[in-house]
Order: C-alpha cells, then sequence, then structure tokens
C-alpha cells in the first residue's frame, strides 16, 4: 500500500529534473526515473547559462551557439537514461530558471546532482541545489551514486516527532513499500529537546544516536543509499532551515528533503 504524503499530494507524481553532461545529472534523472509514481510524470531540464555567455564578450554569439549545444546533448543522455514524458530545453540563470520551472510543471518533487560542491562553496557561487534547497517550493532530491544494486536498497529517515519529521517517515515508509528497501529510522537526541511519545505511535523500532542531528545523521547515513529528512522538522524550522540543508550537503549517499505544500488560503 503506497502511504500518501502531507495534504494528499504524492511526493512522487510530478518529477522534474535538472539536468546537465555531468555523472551527477545522470544520477539524478536515474534516481528520478526510478522514484516517480506509477502514473507519475517526470520532466527533464537542461539550462544554457546566459551569464557565461555575457561574460564572453565578443564571444557571445559563439560561446551561446556551443551553450545551446551542451544542454541539448544533456537532454538527449539523460532521455536514454531516465526515459521521461517531457524534455524543457532553457535559457537563462540555471538556478531561477529551474525554480520557475517547478511553478510551471506544478512539481511536487525537483532532483538535481550535487556536484561535490561543499556547502560554502554552493552559497558563495548559487549552487544551483542551494539555491533549491533554499527556495523550492517542493520536495528536493540530491542524488549520489548508490552503494550497490537497485536503488533504494536501504533507505534512512531522520525523526524527531515533529509533524515535518512524520511526514518525512511516511514518505519513507512508502519508498521502501514500494522496492522492498530496509528502512531505518533514527532520532538524534543530542540537539534539543525530542518529542519521543509520536515516535513510539509510528513504530517501537528506531534507533537512538546521542549526537545532535547532523551530524548523527550524515555518519548513519554512510551506509544507506538515501536518507530522508523533513522540511521544517528536527528541532524546529529554524534549526532545520540549516540542519537539512547541511545533511544535505554534507552526507554520503542521495537525501530526499519533504517539503510539505503551503497551505491554501
Amino acid at each position: 500500500m503506497t502511504v500518501e504524503a502531507p495534504a494528499g499530494i504524492e511526493v512522487f507524481d510530478r518529477v522534474l529534473c535538472g539536468v546537465d553532461e555531468s555523472p551527477a545529472a545522470l544520477e539524478a534523472a536515474r534516481q528520478a526515473s526510478r522514484l516517480r509514481s506509477a502514473d507519475g510524470l517526470l520532466r527533464l531540464a537542461s539550462v544554457a547559462d546566459l551569464d557565461i555567455a555575457v561574460h564572453a564578450g565578443f564571444a557571445m554569439s559563439h560561446v551561446l551557439g556551443e551553450l545551446d549545444a551542451s544542454a541539448r546533448e544533456a537532454l538527449h543522455q539523460a532521455i536514454d537514461t531516465a526515459h521521461p514524458d517531457s524534455t524543457h530545453l532553457m535559457a537563462g540563470d540555471p538556478a531561477s530558471t529551474l525554480l520557475d520551472a517547478i511553478e510551471r510543471f506544478d512539481a511536487t518533487l525537483v532532483a538535481v546532482g550535487p556536484h561535490g560542491h561543499s556547502r560554502a562553496v554552493g552559497i558563495t557561487l548559487g549552487a544551483v541545489s542551494t539555491s533549491l534547497l533554499h527556495d523550492a517550493p517542493c520536495s528536493v532530491l540530491l542524488a549520489r551514486r548508490p552503494r550497490g544494486g537497485p536503488f533504494p536498497a536501504s533507505i534512512l529517515v531522520g525523526v524527531d516527532g515533529s509533524e515535518q519529521s512524520l511526514a518525512a517517515a511516511r514518505v519513507a515508509q512508502s519508498v521502501a513499500e514500494r522496492f522492498g528497501s530496509e528502512l531505518t529510522i533514527a532520532v538524534a537526541t543530542g540537539g534539543k529537546l525530542v518529542d519521543l511519545e509520536p515516535v513510539w505511535e509510528l513504530t517501537p523500532y528506531f534507533v537512538r544516536d546521542p549526537g545532535r542531528p547532523v551530524e548523527a545523521l550524515v555518519g548513519l547515513a554512510a551506509t544507506f543509499d538515501l536518507l530522508v529528512v523533513g522540511s521544517g522538522g528536527l528541532h524546529g524550522v529554524a534549526a532545520l532551515g540549516s540542519v537539512s540543508e547541511r545533511v544535505a550537503h554534507r552526507a554520503p549517499c542521495s537525501v530526499l528533503v519533504v517539503r510539505q505544500p503551503a497551505p491554501s488560503i
């Protein structure tokens, strides 16, 4: 049985994957295709970065041509990997252009490859993954190559009793049921007080780590294919704004940040 995400919106129903010619992007496309729901839609998007052309000066026309060719080649490579329902070739700043595409596609999940940037470099350079973690209105998948075997063979989810973390746990459970994955629920108790009662109601079987959330989850994630965290959980909105981002950048495996949709007004 598939467990629905918060507010009845299935995280994997409308998946947008940003791709370039890097191996990390192809892995993101592969995982996005794997995770989309049975009736879900997958759109691949490639962005020609116009800022690069602007700085080329007199060679702008030539550089624009190369950028367009590179973006098209990225789509062709990813199509063979992911077999999407649609593709979208765009031009502009990659981060803001993908954010616009998320809105137009009404995406429930956006997937990208992290390209190995550290969090500091990501913030300095405005890396796409960092921008999406900050600003995407939907859930975010940062895809990394799994340890081996069908993805995801093993799933870790961080829970602290908050509504957001429990929503992430429900999504993780649904993925584990779909693929027969090993699922581990972890509670890090080294930060602020954790409400264990909702965790006990969810399952009596969970790992309790005495470390702080980031260090605990990153350390535990070394033996998993996918780490799932909630956006706005793990010790509060202000804390997780940094916790989920730091976990996503530092974890050695793929990270799914489950973000609940904004309530209707």
